[in-house]
């Protein structure tokens, strides 16, 4: 098999995936926004003692984390406007944003659980003793802790969702993986092609993990500054 590789560092030195990249950022920042609210929303009811909203809360983790985010991209972008016979027909950006955001909300919903559930018991006994209600000692108390915890595995959650956006070549959005097609197609240089790509996905993922590290470093120098 020959490798081109004076098309590989012409393709990968170019302004082709330039549009794309900030497309992936924007369209990540959006889904995580939504996921993140979602999340949170989430891991407070579970955790809460609103044993009535529960059960609702566990089956949309269960069933999102249990249908394959491919179906339901297209869910949202094909089977909802056949659904409402088109009253609701949203573009395929706001169809990919908002099905990778609600996916991303089951998976934030364990990670914010888990967060506030590893924060020391007796922090809720003191807010209880200082007469806190519920709400009060999530917002002041135990938040602000679950935070730190949950930074890590949110992390994970960020590169996930990053390089999930190549899902959405499926329904024509032309994100990093969706130019790509277009070029390979063309050309049939799938190697050299699908090698830049899967640089630019590694260089997101890096330079997310740096930013990731200097949030990480942040919150433990606050942290070691209150309970110094």
């Amino acid at each position: 098999m020959h490798f081109d590789s004076s098309y590989f560092f012409a393709l990968l030195f170019s302004t082709k995936f330039f549009a794309p990249i900030l497309l992936v950022l924007w369209i990540t920042v959006l889904s995580l926004i939504i996921g993140v609210f979602i999340g949170t929303v989430g891991g407070i009811v579970l955790t809460s003692p609103l044993s009535k909203l529960q059960p609702l809360v566990r089956g949309y983790v269960t069933f999102l984390r249990g249908v394959p985010l491919l179906v339901q991209v297209v869910f949202w972008y094909n089977a909802l406007p056949a659904m409402t016979s088109g009253a609701v027909n949203l573009p395929a950006l706001w169809a990919g944003v908002l099905a990778l955001g609600i996916n991303e909300g089951a998976y934030m919903t364990e990670v914010v659980r888990s967060g506030i559930n590893s924060v020391d018991r007796g922090q809720r006994e003191a807010s209880q003793a200082l007469g806190l209600n519920y709400f009060t000692m999530m917002r002041k108390v135990i938040l602000p802790q679950a935070v730190r915890i949950a930074l890590a595995p949110t992390g994970n959650q960020v590169i996930n969702l990053i390089k999930n956006t190549s899902l959405l070549f499926t329904i024509a959005i032309p994100e990093i993986f969706g130019t790509a097609t277009n070029i390979f197609s063309a050309n049939f240089k799938y190697f050299e092609v699908l090698t830049v790509v899967a640089i630019w996905y590694s260089m997101l993922a890096v330079g997310y993990t740096i930013i990731q590290r200097s949030i990480e470093r942040r919150f433990s120098r606050g942290n070691r500054g209150l309970y110094a």
